[in-house]
């Protein structure tokens, strides 16, 4: 069964910085394109990030362009994404997506974000 779940979330300042984890079980990691995901309150989903299988290839939405990093650890089978500099208009449910039905295949239960001083 693949199972991705995510951590991290929180309250965070704006100006701070949060890491977000995803551990991924049930399918070959290392094999997979990943992605990040989010969706702000009253909004629709939003991509924010995607990874390639072996971490060499990133891609960022202007939105997080320059903020936010993507990374992964194929030998912990886990996805991150580093939050640096949060605005409040980052706050929202975040989710990690990927396996083998391609970069959107499975979700994860999400992980809340708020940013607010």
């Amino acid at each position: 069964e693949v199972q991705l779940v995510e951590s991290g979330g929180g309250l965070v300042q704006p100006g701070g910085s949060l890491r977000l984890s995803c551990a991924a079980s049930g399918f070959t990691f290392s094999t997979c394109v990943m992605t990040w995901v989010r969706q702000a309150p009253g909004k629709g989903l939003e991509w924010v990030s995607v990874i390639n299988s072996g971490g060499s290839s990133t891609s960022y939405a202007d939105s997080v362009k320059g903020r936010f990093t993507i990374s992964r650890d194929n030998a912990k089978n886990t996805l991150y994404l580093q939050m640096n500099s949060p605005k409040p208009e980052d706050t929202a449910v975040y989710y990690c997506a990927g396996g083998l039905g391609g970069p959107f295949g499975s979700w994860g239960q999400g992980t809340q974000v708020t940013v607010s001083s």
